[in-house]
């Protein structure tokens, strides 16, 4: 099955510089949001994704197999920010968000995820998130304490409750394998994208756009024409 796949970055109309970082290879494919307010964002997100660039190109016979490595390699990624910040005062408290995908066999996506970056699968015209926040907005929607809406305006929506580079036991989400059909788009972003515009925006940005890289390009005008509140990172999987 062909895969093609896109990504682009801006720092968006708030912040002074970008902490998001991005991965986009031929099999794998990660984004990462450093905190914001951390000092060292762009340093721990910029680490995150390396573990993650050196799977590129490796052949996974079973999503299993890519689960474990995807997982693997993010655990490296949180020792690696943990012992940079403890041999550099400045760089304490540094972390990241990491959601990342990997081909498996002939048509499969595995997907392994910490934090509130999203990963999104668009199927015939119907948007679906594929991960779960780990916020603790979320947690309490989930518990049925707040309703989706009220999640969407709450103060406190960006709290995370799980970052990489922050807890040396770091639990890593590894969801079920996608099987991915003919037309699907997988969209991997930060939360840059999804705090300025609604699911049902970008479902209709994602079917508007015949090239992946105007449709990349969309999405990050579309955050910025929405107030542009952080840094904007897309990467984007399109099945031919």
């Amino acid at each position: 099955m062909r895969l093609s796949s896109f990504a682009a970055t801006d720092v968006g109309r708030a912040r002074s510089g970008n902490e998001d970082s991005y991965f986009c290879g031929r099999s794998v494919f990660a984004v990462a949001d450093g905190l914001g307010g951390h000092q060292g964002g762009e340093v721990a997100s910029a680490a995150a994704v390396e573990p993650l660039a050196a799977l590129d190109g490796r052949e996974f016979a079973k999503p299993a197999e890519a689960a474990e490595a995807l997982a693997a390699a993010i655990r490296e990624a949180n020792s690696a920010i943990l012992d940079r910040a403890a041999g550099n005062p400045a760089l304490w408290g540094m972390g990241t968000t990491l959601t990342a995908a990997a081909v498996a066999g002939d048509r499969h996506l595995q997907l392994a995820h910490v934090g509130d970056s999203r990963a999104y699968l668009f199927r015939d015209g119907s948007l679906e998130q594929l991960t779960t926040d780990h916020t603790v907005v979320a947690e309490l929607v989930r518990r049925g304490r707040l309703s989706p809406e009220q999640a969407a305006i709450h103060p406190e929506r960006s709290i995370l409750t799980r970052a990489v580079g922050l807890d040396p036991t770091l639990p890593v989400d590894t969801p079920d394998p996608l099987e991915l059909h003919p037309g699907d788009q997988v969209l991997l972003c930060s939360d840059g994208l999804t705090e300025a515009v609604d699911d049902a925006r970008v479902a209709e940005l994602l079917s508007a756009s015949s090239e992946g890289d105007a449709a990349c390009r969309s999405l990050i005008d579309a955050a910025n024409q929405a107030g542009g509140p952080d840094n904007i990172t897309v990467v984007l999987v399109r099945v031919g």
